[in-house]
C-alpha cells in the first residue's frame, strides 16, 4: 500500500514540479545527429547540448561511431565557433535571458589524449573557457577521478552512479548520469513497476543527497517518459526531439488542471416514472465542442462525479457536414435545429442557401414557448441556428435581425452590439421593446424582470468561468423554466455551454474543464427539474468535438487532469447524446446529428 501511495504522490505533484521545468532542463542528446547541429538546440535554449567526439590526427571529429566521421564535422566548426559567435553577440551571455548552458563533450576515443586536445581548442576561445555562464562537461571516456583536479577549472565531469568521489573530486562533477536500462527494462509506455520505481527513487535520492543533478541516458523519447522523469524530479531530460520537448514544457501549464471547486452530481430520482409517457416539453442542452474526452476530464477533475454520467440513456451523434468530413458549429447546430445537413458556415439554410424550417418556428405554431440561452455571443453559430437563416455565420448583424422574423420568448446571452443601432438600420432593441419584450443590458436585472418575453444581452456576463462568469447558465435556465411554468403552454429550451469549445480552440485544459463542470451543474439542475416535472424530456449533446483532446494523466482521487491536444480546431469524432425523461429511450444508438431533431419531433407528436 505504501508503494502505491508513493507512485500516486509522484503523479499528483507533476504540476508543481512541471512549473519548475524549463528548456534549461533539456539535454539535447547526440545533438550533432539533428538537422541543425547546435543551432536547433540553441534556438530552443536547451540547458545541455551534447556532442560525441573522436580524436583523429590531432583533430576532434563529431560523430556517434568512427565509421560516421566526416571531414567537415569537427567540434570546432559545429560547436565552438558558433557558440563563440553567440557569446560575443550577447556580451558573454549564453542566452539572451542569461540562462546557463552546458556543452557536454562525450569522448569516444582515448580519454586523456582526447581531453588534452579539447582543452587546447577551448583555450583558443576564452569567451567560452573563461565564461561563468558556460560549463564544459566531459562525459564518455574520462580520466580517472583522481586526476580531475589536475585539469583546468573550466573542465567539469559527468559522474557515474556507481563511482565514489572524494569531496574534491565531487567538486568537479557537474552532473551524475546513468544508463536507464541498468535500472529498468521499461519501454516508456504505461507506468514503472513498483520494484523499478523504488530503484529509480533510490538512484535519484543518492544523487540529490550529494547536491548534484541527475540525468539518465537511453531513455525512451516520448511524452509519457518525459512526464515520468519530471514526476521523479530528474534534472535533465534527454531527447532527440528538442522542439517537441520544449513545446511540451512550455505548454504544460495550459494542459494540466488541478480542480479545487467540486460539486455533487445529481442522481436521477424517477427513472421508472417515464415509461411509455410522451413529453410535453423539451430541454436541449448543447455543450459546444464537448466530446468524450472533455466529459471524462470533467469527471476526473470532479473526483469521479458528473450529473451527465448519471443519465441512463446514451447514444452517439455523427456530426459530418454536407460538404465536409468535419463539421463546424453552424452546420452542426443547423442539423439539430432543422433536421437537415448543410455546408459549414451556413446558418439554417440548405446547401443552396434556401431557408430551412426551424424547430423553434414549428413549435411556436403549436403554442410552444421557446427560449434560447448561450454562455457566449447569442449571434454565434450554435444559438443563431435556432432563430436565423444566413449563408455565412459571420453575418452577425443580419443574424440578429433574423430574430424579428423568428422570435423566441426568451433570448439570453452576449452580443449586445449586434442588437444596437447602426447607420442603415433601426436599433433592434427598440423594435423588440415595441413588440412587447423586456430588453436589458445587465444580467443583474434578470430577477427583476416580470415580463414573460425577455431579451437580455450582457457581454460582461458571458466571460469564461476562469474570468468570473459564475452561475450565468444556472440563473438563465431557472428564469426560463420558472417563466414558462407559469403558463399552460408547452415549452422548448435550448441552452448552450458555449465555452467548452473556446477552451478546446485555446488548447487549454483548465478552460475546458471549468466550462465542462459549469455545464454539468446546469445538466444536474435540468435533471432535477425533470424529476419534479415529469412531462419534460432532456437531451444533452454537442455539435462537435474541439481540440482532439486526449487525456494522458490524471487522478480521480485528487481531481487533477493532464491532457494533450492534437489540433486547435474541430474534429470528426462522433459526440455522445444523453437523454432523460419521457421519450429518452429513442435517443440510444448511433445516428446522424439530424436524427436529434427528428427524434424530438417524434417524441412530442
Amino acid at each position: 500500500m505504501k508503494k502505491i501511495i508513493t507512485l500516486f504522490c509522484l503523479q499528483f505533484f507533476l504540476f508543481v514540479q512541471a512549473q519548475e521545468y524549463s528548456s534549461s532542463n533539456i539535454h539535447s542528446h547526440n545533438d550533432y545527429a539533428g538537422s541543425l547541429p547546435f543551432y536547433g538546440a540553441y534556438s530552443n535554449q536547451t540547458g545541455v547540448i551534447e556532442a560525441d567526439v573522436f580524436l583523429v590526427n590531432n583533430e576532434l571529429f563529431v560523430a556517434h561511431t568512427a565509421t560516421e566521421m566526416a571531414q567537415h564535422n569537427t567540434l570546432k566548426s559545429l560547436y565552438l565557433e558558433p557558440l563563440s559567435s553567440k557569446l560575443k553577440n550577447l556580451n558573454g551571455k549564453a542566452y539572451p535571458d542569461n540562462k546557463p548552458l552546458i556543452l557536454m563533450i562525450d569522448v569516444k576515443s582515448d580519454a586523456e589524449s582526447t581531453l588534452k586536445i579539447i582543452i587546447q581548442q577551448l583555450q583558443a576561445f576564452p569567451e567560452i573557457s573563461a565564461n561563468k555562464n558556460i560549463k564544459v562537461v566531459i562525459s564518455g571516456n574520462r580520466p580517472v577521478p583522481s586526476k580531475w583536479l589536475s585539469y583546468p577549472e573550466f573542465i567539469y565531469f559527468d559522474g557515474r552512479l556507481n563511482e565514489n568521489y572524494s569531496p574534491e573530486e565531487l567538486s568537479r562533477v557537474e552532473m551524475i548520469s546513468e544508463d536507464l536500462k541498468k535500472i529498468t527494462i521499461w519501454n516508456g509506455k504505461g507506468v514503472l513497476t513498483q520494484a523499478d520505481l523504488q530503484k529509480m527513487l533510490a538512484a535519484i535520492k543518492k544523487v540529490h543527497d550529494q547536491h548534484k543533478k541527475i540525468r539518465f541516458w537511453a531513455t525512451p523519447d516520448n511524452v509519457n517518459t518525459w512526464m515520468t522523469l519530471m514526476n521523479l524530479k530528474v534534472d535533465f531530460i534527454g531527447t532527440d526531439n528538442v522542439a517537441g520537448l520544449t513545446q511540451f514544457i512550455r505548454t504544460i501549464k495550459t494542459t494540466f488542471y488541478q480542480n479545487t471547486d467540486f460539486h455533487t452530481a445529481y442522481v436521477p430520482k424517477n427513472t421508472a416514472a417515464f415509461t411509455k409517457k410522451k413529453p410535453k416539453n423539451v430541454i436541449l442542452l448543447i455543450g459546444d465542442g464537448m466530446g468524450l474526452a472533455q466529459i471524462y476530464a470533467g469527471y476526473t477533475a470532479n473526483k469521479g462525479q458528473l450529473s451527465l454520467f448519471n443519465i441512463p440513456t446514451q447514444g452517439f451523434s455523427i456530426t459530418k457536414a454536407s460538404d465536409s468530413y468535419i463539421t463546424d458549429s453552424a452546420a452542426g447546430a443547423t442539423a439539430m435545429a432543422t433536421g437537415n445537413k448543410t455546408n459549414n458556415r451556413f446558418i439554417s439554410v440548405d446547401a443552396n442557401g434556401k431557408s430551412l424550417a426551424l424547430i423553434t418556428q414549428q413549435l411556436a405554431k403549436k403554442n410552444f414557448k421557446t427560449a434560447i440561452i448561450s454562455a457566449g455571443n447569442i449571434t454565434d453559430a450554435t444559438p443563431a441556428a435556432f432563430y436565423a437563416h444566413q449563408p455565412e455565420r459571420s453575418y452577425s448583424e443580419p443574424i440578429a435581425y433574423d430574430f424579428l422574423s423568428n422570435p423566441s420568448d426568451i433570448l439570453i446571452g452576449g452580443g449586445l452590439k449586434e442588437f444596437k443601432a447602426r447607420k442603415d438600420r433601426k436599433d433592434l432593441s427598440k423594435i423588440l421593446i415595441e413588440k412587447g419584450y423586456s430588453f436589458s443590458e445587465k444580467f443583474s436585472s434578470l430577477d427583476t424582470i416580470k415580463n414573460n418575453k425577455i431579451v437580455l444581452l450582457d457581454d460582461a456576463a458571458v466571460v469564461s468561468m476562469k474570468a468570473g462568469r459564475g452561475d450565468f447558465l444556472s440563473k438563465s435556465f431557472s428564469k426560463a423554466v420558472n417563466t414558462f411554468s407559469k403558463t399552460k403552454n408547452p415549452f422548448f429550451i435550448m441552452a448552450e455551454g458555449a465555452q467548452i469549445d473556446y477552451g478546446g480552440h485555446s488548447n487549454n485544459v483548465e478552460y475546458v474543464v471549468r466550462e465542462m463542470l459549469d455545464f454539468d451543474q446546469l445538466i444536474g439542475q435540468a435533471m432535477e427539474f425533470i424529476d419534479q416535472n415529469q412531462e419534460t424530456l432532456l437531451i444533452v449533446t454537442a455539435d462537435h468535438e474541439t481540440g482532439g483532446l486526449s487525456l494522458i494523466d490524471g487522478s480521480i482521487e485528487k481531481g487533477y487532469v493532464h491532457g494533450s491536444f492534437s489540433t486547435n480546431d474541430h474534429t470528426a469524432i462522433p459526440v455522445p447524446v444523453f437523454a432523460y425523461g419521457p421519450g429518452a429511450q429513442n435517443f440510444s444508438g448511433v445516428y446522424q446529428n439530424t436524427e436529434i431533431y427528428k427524434k424530438i419531433i417524434e417524441a412530442l407528436f
